[in-house]
């Protein structure tokens, strides 16, 4: 093999391998790889570092952040780690030619730890918790970093953790990891540490509507990291696209000046225990006065999680099929497209089940009808007793006990919330979380249209927007907790003419909706009577 430059930054190497490797291997290693552009923005800051000598590259792949440093400084010593013994093989390969690139099939989370480095430069594995050596792991980290973590934490920011914790005087360390942690609960140990380290100087979100990685939805950050002392300042940039890289040569080239902007921060301004997203994204909340938490006036918790759909949902064919009796199967909203509009009603329930669309779970806890019992055995025979959820459960097949929920929410949206009327008084799955209504002294059975007819608004949608989690593509989630904490407007504040006022309108919208016509025009009438009651006229631009 020479020696070229054109080899060390070939770009195909990962086209080549993604081609000749199943996706069912590359999922199950965490195998997403960086564009070549994106990693050599990242090696630039590493090769910041005029003490450089020694890189570690902990998560190795195909050597991504290797070859772009290698080439523009071939004399630097590397170090990789690296878990899959397929990958593994094909990056020794390519690396053959150099004597200063020093590879390990190991994990880099259980070796290595008493070494520092120069630089650190990582695109590491992302994973759910259940999916990796959890426990072991985190052991490891409060070990070794003296830090008690949360039990969801992530992999991909442990492996941040110890990389900053590997760092020699001076050292740089730049990652690129899903921007998940930011903005999440477990998130929040993570940002504690990278305070207290003082080592945090720039975190770069790269825009949600841009997918950065391929097959993984996810979005992505670049944390750049110094152990030098030169600045007590974190900056939060956002990258468009892919063509706005030349944002991160001006970070380096400038650095340790850092743009005084208001999305730059002292260590001190930093609260971890809030969504990051408040410093690098315009909040909405900002325009409006009167905000309490959505918690005041209703609870959110998740739909029922089965622990295997495929075999606790029914439909009348399967009902035929099995045998099974009606009054053993629980009316419930399977798939989130089964709500069409913003009243699910007894009639669309009934419209569902007559075309045989999976409308019922399998209910039959206190049953002796030898009918049940076979269709119990056959979950038995197939071990669905056995699975992470129905395992915690006695009997196995007993669902969770939560009662129909008044309104619905959709969990995933690209076009904002979606918000469900449950008129048929029917239960959900896990695609909707339910929203209680609190029973207190503001709200009685009408009032509950009040809440409801705020929450099809634009006003009550973009508020919560700013307590949401970004995934790729501009998808968005929200976890029960991101609306119960996120915040909405006080309608306890509003008088009774204009409550009397929006919910004549929202009984008017109702109709057109039940009649299969346009409400569009009445939600924007109400959600114009609310921003004349509660906004802050100086952030209108």
């Amino acid at each position: 093999m020479v020696e070229t430059t054109e080899h060390i930054i070939n770009n195909s190497i990962e086209s080549d391998y993604s081609k000749s490797i199943s996706l069912e291997h590359r999922k199950r290693f965490a195998q997403f790889f960086t564009p070549f552009s994106i990693a050599n923005a990242m090696a630039k800051w590493i090769l910041g570092n005029k003490q450089l000598k020694t890189v570690l590259e902990p998560a190795f792949g195909l050597g991504v952040f290797s070859r772009a440093i290698l080439s523009q400084n071939k004399e630097i010593n590397i170090k990789g780690f690296e878990v899959d013994e397929t990958i593994f093989g094909n990056a020794k390969e390519y690396f053959d030619d150099f004597e200063n690139v020093n590879l390990h099939l190991q994990d880099y989370m259980y070796n290595d730890w008493k070494n520092k480095y120069d630089g650190i430069i990582c695109n590491p594995p992302y994973f759910k918790f259940h999916d990796y050596d959890n426990k072991n792991i985190l052991k490891e980290i409060e070990t070794n970093l003296k830090c008690k973590l949360n039990g969801f934490t992530n992999l991909y920011t442990l492996f941040l953790l110890k990389s900053i914790h590997q760092l020699s005087k001076n050292g740089r360390c730049a990652y690129i990891i899903p921007s998940e942690f930011l903005n999440s609960d477990y998130g929040k140990l993570v940002k504690t540490y990278l305070i207290k380290s003082k080592t945090l100087r720039h975190i770069i979100v790269i825009d949600f509507e841009e997918n950065v990685f391929d097959d993984a939805l996810t979005t992505a950050s670049i944390i750049l990291c110094a152990n030098d002392n030169l600045t007590d300042k974190v900056q939060f940039s956002n990258i468009q696209s892919l063509q706005d890289l030349s944002k991160i040569d001006e970070i380096i080239n400038k650095y340790p000046n850092l743009s005084e902007t208001e999305q730059t921060y002292s260590f001190t301004e930093l609260n971890p225990e809030i969504k990051w997203k408040a410093y690098y994204q315009k909040q909405n909340s900002i325009k409006f006065k009167n905000l309490v938490p959505f918690s005041t006036y209703a609870k959110v918790v998740r739909g029922i999680a089965t622990g295997s759909n495929e075999y606790f949902t029914f439909n009348l064919s399967k009902a035929k099929e099995f045998n099974i009796d009606e009054q053993y199967l629980l009316p419930c909203i399977c798939s989130a497209k089964d709500a069409k509009t913003s009243f699910f009603t007894k009639q669309d329930f009934e419209e569902l089940k007559k075309s045989n669309k999976s409308v019922f779970l399998f209910n039959a806890q206190n049953s002796t009808d030898k009918n049940i019992s076979s269709y119990i055995q056959k979950g038995e025979s197939e071990e669905i007793n056995k699975r992470f959820l129905t395992a915690s459960r006695t009997p196995w097949y007993s669902l969770e006990n939560r009662k129909p929920a008044p309104i619905w929410v959709s969990v995933f949206n690209r076009s904002g919330l979606r918000f469900i009327r449950n008129e048929a008084n029917i239960s959900n799955l896990t695609s909707y979380h339910c929203i209680y209504p609190k029973q207190t002294s503001l709200f009685s059975e009408i009032d509950i249209d009040l809440l409801f007819a705020y929450l099809l608004t634009d006003t009550a949608k973009q508020i919560f927007e700013d307590n949401s989690r970004q995934y790729g593509n501009g998808l968005q989630k929200f976890e029960p907790n991101d609306l119960n904490k996120g915040m909405m407007l006080d309608l306890g504040l509003l008088d009774k003419q204009t409550s009397n006022d929006i919910l004549k309108l929202y009984k008017e919208y109702k109709s057109l909706i039940l009649d299969n016509k346009n409400g569009d025009e009445i939600i924007y009438k109400i959600d114009q009577i609310l921003k004349e009651k509660y906004s802050e006229k100086k952030h209108w631009a």
